[in-house]
């Protein structure tokens, strides 16, 4: 009975707050937050210190009291506000939540994106910077290691976004030191760093950063590797040998990362290699090389594969030419029989390139000796003329001298690997950049959207 007493005393006392507080009362308890409701309310804090003090005498408990207090007070149902509003039209204005006449911040409607109108240049500015920054509001962050910084650039600008702030250095004994320098807890990042020579020194770097955002917080771990290394160690070819390709993957997997966006792998099952939980992007690469041969004068295109693996792989640059271009080009293929590996002892081709301008379509150029090879093959056949295009130039030993000497009038390769001044003077070597590729893959797969999508 005691309880009882103290409970209608309460909620008398609360009854005889003024109108104004119980209207107050019932527009804090129907918003999501209190922080929200100070800003959404349009009643001083003196109001506001009555009503704090009611709910500390223990007044407000539920929706229920409020409606008995406004019943006591003959009140129509819903909120009221201080002034009535003459018609519909009104009303809809008076009910928008504002702070002095302004828009609240906490509003979610979807003209918040658009700019209000007779603001100052500099009030523009603003604004254009808060809409870039929610762009982005989930969280993308962009780090790259010292495999290939100025692609890692390259991407960011068209992503227009900074570069994430890291060190990946060396300690004076040679190990790697990596040290993030901005939050990254419940972010979505991003690693470019192609595992290209030096092989082992870049997927060390990768493995601590991702083990480093990984103990950070991040959200999500995604890597960009334009250059998948130990990819052609895909299979057993004989005993007592390991596959390393399989074997990097697992490396990787076991540091935490959640996916994998790669640039025409060596072979497709190198995607098997990863388990369930980490999917892989096996980017083409060659949509980037059809557009560019698509707009040369070709006479009798031809595309060329050096070797049986990879005739799926002119097939679909063959297609995409048809596609874009309206090209009809043909299809050859060079049979090879290695001596051993890096050195090819006799070519067969098959097909018809006679007066044809032939591609030779490969996912990689390392040493060039099969590819100049290829090509004395093609001009002996009756070519006319002899390009070639590859995503992968690593141009290893002779490799970029060979083709300054060869037959070839142009090779054609993306920057999925760093440059250097060797391959910038040489003539007959064009390099085409996949930074908007990547950049496009990158944005689609933050944004929760079809990365296949990019290839139609």
């Amino acid at each position: 009975m005691r309880f009882v007493a103290k409970s209608a005393a309460r909620t008398l006392a609360f009854c005889k707050l003024s109108r104004q507080n119980v209207q107050a009362l019932r527009a804090l308890s129907s918003t999501t937050t209190s922080s929200e409701s100070l800003f959404t309310s349009q009643y001083n804090w003196s109001t506001f210190a009555a009503v704090a003090s009611a709910a500390a005498i223990g007044a407000v408990g539920s929706a229920s009291t409020l409606a008995m207090c406004e019943k006591s007070k003959d009140d129509t149902p819903g909120i009221k506000y201080d002034q009535e509003p003459s018609s519909e039209k009104d009303a809809a204005a008076e009910l928008k939540p504002s702070v002095s006449g302004k828009k609240s911040i906490f509003a979610t409607s979807g003209s918040e994106m658009n700019p209000p109108t007779g603001m100052t240049p500099a009030e523009e500015a603003f604004e254009a910077r808060t809409r870039k920054a929610k762009t982005h509001a989930g969280g993308l962050k962009l780090f790259s290691g010292n495999g290939n910084m100025a692609l890692g650039l390259e991407i960011a600008r068209q992503l227009d976004l900074n570069l994430g702030k890291a060190t990946v250095g060396r300690f004076a004994d040679g190990e790697v030191n990596v040290i993030i320098h901005e939050n990254v807890r419940g972010k979505d990042c991003f690693i470019v760093q192609p595992t290209c020579p030096p092989v082992n020194d870049n997927i060390m770097e990768l493995l601590l950063m991702v083990s480093t955002l990984s103990r950070a917080s991040a959200r999500r771990i995604s890597v960009v590797i334009p250059y998948y290394g130990y990819a052609r160690q895909d299979r057993k070819m004989q005993a007592r040998v390991p596959i390393s390709a399989a074997d990097i993957a697992r490396l990787m997997e076991a540091m935490g990362i959640d996916r994998v966006i790669a640039v025409d792998l060596h072979c497709g099952q190198i995607q098997g290699f990863f388990g369930p939980r980490v999917p892989v992007d096996n980017l083409d690469g060659g949509v980037i090389g059809v557009d560019y041969f698509g707009s040369k004068d070709l006479h009798n295109p031809v595309v060329v594969s050096p070797d049986a693996g990879g005739v799926y792989r002119a097939k679909k640059f063959k297609e995409g030419l048809a596609h874009k271009f309206d090209l009809d080009a043909g299809l050859a293929m060079i049979i090879k029989q290695r001596a051993r590996a890096g050195s090819v002892d006799q070519m067969d081709l098959v097909g018809d390139v006679t007066d044809s301008d032939c591609i030779i379509v490969d996912d990689m150029i390392d040493t060039a000796g099969t590819m100049c090879k290829a090509a004395e093959v093609l001009l002996e056949k009756g070519a006319r003329r002899v390009f070639a295009f590859a995503s992968h130039g690593l141009l290893s030993g002779p490799g970029n001298d060979r083709i300054a000497n060869s037959k070839m009038e142009e090779v054609v390769i993306l920057n999925t690997l760093p440059t250097s001044p060797q391959r910038e003077a040489n003539e007959k070597l064009t390099q085409l950049s996949v930074a908007e590729l990547l950049a496009k893959a990158i944005f689609n797969i933050h944004a929760k959207r079809s990365v296949s999508a990019l290839f139609k």
